[in-house]
């Protein structure tokens, strides 16, 4: 009897160990894959409104291909839960080709199209490049070939391009357009919400700031530095002191810029250290812009477009963590085709047009490269600062 009622206990206990304490509808099943770099908040799991997730921002934001494990922390009953689950990443999206439909070459030429034709992939930073066709460099004429570009995870992108055999290329004509006159621009733009300035390097050589700001100016971007491209090395601007001392004496609000080469995250906030460093302790008004242009060459660099837009939030995060702002500058066609900016940070807009067509958020347009302001000798940078952004 006494061993009955002891098989009797044991029994229950393994029943009640057994017997879930939550219902199954409580958490959503996971889904088996998701796509790398795909932000899934755990929030949206949730199929039981009972159930309370602990951080409501914890998410999913797997950064690699393969098979991972995940843990979501929730609360339920008044108990907390953590709960393991394991899902495959995978990635979907096509690889991408940056070039135009028609390539034109000199007559008699090898031209290697995989060399010279920008292209990349979000994840894998070495995509397989082919050409599918034939053309007869020696003879002119127009033939038709494709590009095709295929990702580690198998994505491909067919690019069709038409080969024009030339035998002389086009020349190009430098620009005859006048310089923008700085007055004009404020003629043509002013309303309470917009500033006016300029953006400045060795270029300019030495400026006369009060003219400047007498001229209508409010602010100023300022050249702390490139990155040599033949040794990677980073270095002063050599009229940054100058134009920082004068451009505060002459009362305009001041921000900086560096022109910069990184290959990867490290290198770019290395960059921004650098940058801060350079500043000593420096005020500055306006943001530290990241500023990397070398898209010709994306290839040579084994950039993604994850590992790209990493750089530019490495090198503006440091910015930020050391008391300063930060901000991205790019061109148009690259804001659209290359930068994602998951954090939001302020973007620094290129577009040389009189009315931009660009839909992101932007605090400041570069709208000319070539403007004509007092106190400067030769041409200059105009830009607007939009201040409700």
């Amino acid at each position: 009897m006494k061993l009955l009622k002891i098989l009797m206990i044991y029994f229950i206990f393994l029943l009640g160990g057994c017997q879930k304490e939550i219902p199954d509808d409580v958490i959503l099943s996971f889904l088996n894959e998701i796509n790398v770099y795909e932000d899934i908040m755990f929030l949206d799991l949730i199929e039981n409104s009972n159930v309370q997730i602990i951080n409501e921002n914890y998410k999913i934001f797997p950064d690699k291909i393969g098979t991972q494990k995940f843990k979501i922390k929730y609360k339920y009953n008044e108990k907390n839960y953590t709960e393991e689950f394991t899902v495959d990443v995978v990635d979907k999206v096509n690889p991408f080709v940056y070039a135009g439909t028609t390539q034109t070459i000199k007559q008699n030429t090898s031209p290697h199209f995989c060399d010279s034709i920008i292209y990349g992939d979000n994840y894998d930073t070495d995509p397989k490049c082919e050409i599918i066709g034939e053309f007869d460099s020696t003879n002119i004429g127009k033939y038709d070939i494709q590009m095709k570009i295929t990702d580690q995870s198998g994505n491909e992108t067919i690019r069709k391009l038409i080969v024009n055999v030339v035998d002389k290329l086009p020349q190009s004509n430098p620009s005859s357009k006048e310089p923008l006159e700085f007055s004009k621009v404020i003629e043509e733009n002013q309303n309470d919400n917009i500033k006016f300035g300029i953006d400045v390097s060795s270029w300019q050589e030495s400026i006369d700031f009060n003219d400047v700001k007498n001229a209508g100016a409010s602010f100023v971007m300022i050249r702390l530095g490139f990155q040599s491209k033949s040794t990677g090395e980073l270095k002063l601007d050599s009229y940054f002191k100058e134009n920082l001392e004068k451009a505060k004496a002459a009362g305009l609000q001041v921000g900086v810029y560096l022109y910069i080469l990184s290959s990867n995250k490290g290198e770019a906030k290395n960059g921004a250290l650098w940058v801060i460093n350079e500043l000593n302790g420096e005020s500055l008004e306006l943001p530290i812009a990241f500023d990397w242009e070398d898209f010709s060459k994306f290839r040579e660099y084994k950039l993604s477009l994850y590992t790209l837009n990493e750089m530019a939030d490495a090198f503006i995060k440091t910015a930020i963590d050391h008391g300063y702002q930060g901000m991205l500058y790019s061109s148009k066609t690259y804001l659209e085709n290359f930068w994602q900016n998951r954090y939001d940070y302020p973007v620094w807009l290129a577009h040389y047009t009189s009315k931009s067509n660009y839909e992101g958020k932007y605090l400041m347009w570069q709208l000319s490269n070539n403007g004509k302001i007092p106190g400067i000798n030769g041409p200059v940078d105009i830009n607007i600062m939009y201040l409700d952004n």
